[in-house]
């Protein structure tokens, strides 16, 4: 198993970073250009830069993970075609996309951005808390250790 994290927005870098290094796991985090850093990774983890195109980490994720990984995001789109691709896709809120949730989930996106179109105000995401933290931490310890 190896760990792909859509990392531009990810708060939770850390959580993963060192969780997946008590077993050992190897973490490649997929950020944009604008967020290049001369800074050395962690030992057993990669950055990969990408263009900041809309959609450019989701690609590169794409390309690099195998059925059986692990990818971390908040973007709806890139869980779908990772569950697709049989990786297992965590949501940093501390929730897992599942087959089950995702068409929702992905539907729900759709009539926000519709209604945001039409002028129409749409509330955004509930602010990250240390609960939400907390949860991702034991979701993907619990994930981790299952394989």
């Amino acid at each position: 198993m190896k760990i792909y994290v859509d990392a531009d927005a990810c708060p939770v870098k850390d959580i993963i970073i060192e969780e997946s290094s008590k077993i050992e796991i190897p973490v490649t985090l997929v950020k944009s250009y604008s967020h290049f850093s001369t800074a050395e990774d962690p030992l057993g983890v990669t950055s990969i830069y990408v263009d900041p195109g809309a959609d450019a980490a989701d690609y590169r994720i794409m390309r690099l993970a195998q059925q059986n990984d692990l990818v971390i995001t908040q973007d709806y789109g890139l869980a779908s075609l990772a569950i697709a691709k049989g990786c297992t896709v965590l949501h940093h809120k501390g929730f897992m996309y599942t087959d089950q949730n995702i068409d929702q989930l992905l539907e729900t996106r759709y009539a926000h951005a519709k209604a945001r179109r039409s002028g129409k105000k749409t509330k955004g995401p509930k602010a990250f808390t240390n609960e939400d933290r907390e949860k991702f931490r034991h979701l993907l310890v619990k994930v981790i250790q299952q394989n």
